[in-house]
């Protein structure tokens, strides 16, 4: 069974304010912790593997998924959602600016798998990023992502 990401996301927040990318970061992160998904110590992690790693995170033009590997931060799998007002360039010359941040914390590589083919199809189809990029408040997200759910 595929997994719906309008179910699976505990967290969503539209048209955010961020500084940089790490702002960006770290607003996923809340949205984890906010769920229960993981602790604060786990949105430092995701920050420090980017600065480690660089914006490999950055996933397709406009988007990142923020997360880091397995660890005691991460409560249980979680999802969050952070559309930004005003993008941020997170340093990925391919892909910048990010106006989407979706948070990822996994408990192991198979939950990172599933979350990962979710959102590939999500991301491949043109009308439904559209409507995810205007979406203004947490319903118009749930809907548009529960829609695709039905059909996919």
């Amino acid at each position: 069974m595929a997994l719906n990401l309008a179910e699976a996301l505990s967290s969503i927040v539209t048209q955010a304010d961020a500084a940089d990318w790490r702002a960006a970061i770290r607003l996923a992160g809340d949205g984890l912790v906010l769920g229960g998904a993981t602790t604060d110590a786990y949105t430092d992690e995701m920050i420090d593997a980017v600065e480690k790693h660089g914006p490999y995170i950055v996933i397709a033009p406009g988007i990142a998924l923020a997360h880091s590997r397995p660890s005691p931060a991460v409560l249980t799998g979680g999802l969050s959602w952070v559309s930004l007002a005003t993008p941020v360039k997170f340093g990925n010359k391919a892909n910048d600016p990010v106006n989407l941040v979706i948070g990822l914390a996994a408990v192991d590589h198979d939950a990172h798998l599933a979350v990962m083919r979710a959102l590939a199809g999500v991301l491949s189809d043109r009308s439904a990023m559209e409507r995810l990029t205007a979406a203004t408040s947490p319903a118009d997200v749930r809907a548009v992502l529960g829609g695709f759910a039905a059909v996919a």
